[in-house]
């Protein structure tokens, strides 16, 4: 009743690593584009932070200001205009101005 064509096939079968590997691409890919830049961006900026020293232009929120002190590993006081400082959070600080 079965004819040969039918009965050669078999549902599911076949070597599990020819099923993986799209989604083997699709992880490496997504690792290479997106986690790899990101985590790179991650590490220059905690080395940006660990780095700040009085004196430097830095820029918070849209604020452009100049430390005037750094009070702790945490904090820094940056003056935005002549007798205005601010206390600010030192991973707040999106980058330095040249």
């Amino acid at each position: 009743m079965i004819t040969q064509a039918y009965a050669a096939t078999q549902p599911g079968g076949g070597d599990i690593f020819l099923q993986l590997l799209p989604f083997l691409l699709i992880f490496f890919i997504i690792y290479f584009l997106i986690l790899r830049p990101q985590q790179k961006r991650v590490k220059t900026h905690k080395a940006m932070i660990d780095n700040l020293k009085k004196g430097d232009s830095v820029i918070v929120g849209g604020l452009i200001g100049k430390i005037s002190k750094v009070m702790n590993e945490d904090e820094i006081e940056i003056e935005i205009s002549d007798n205005v400082k601010v206390k600010v959070i030192r991973a707040m600080v999106s980058d330095l101005k040249k």
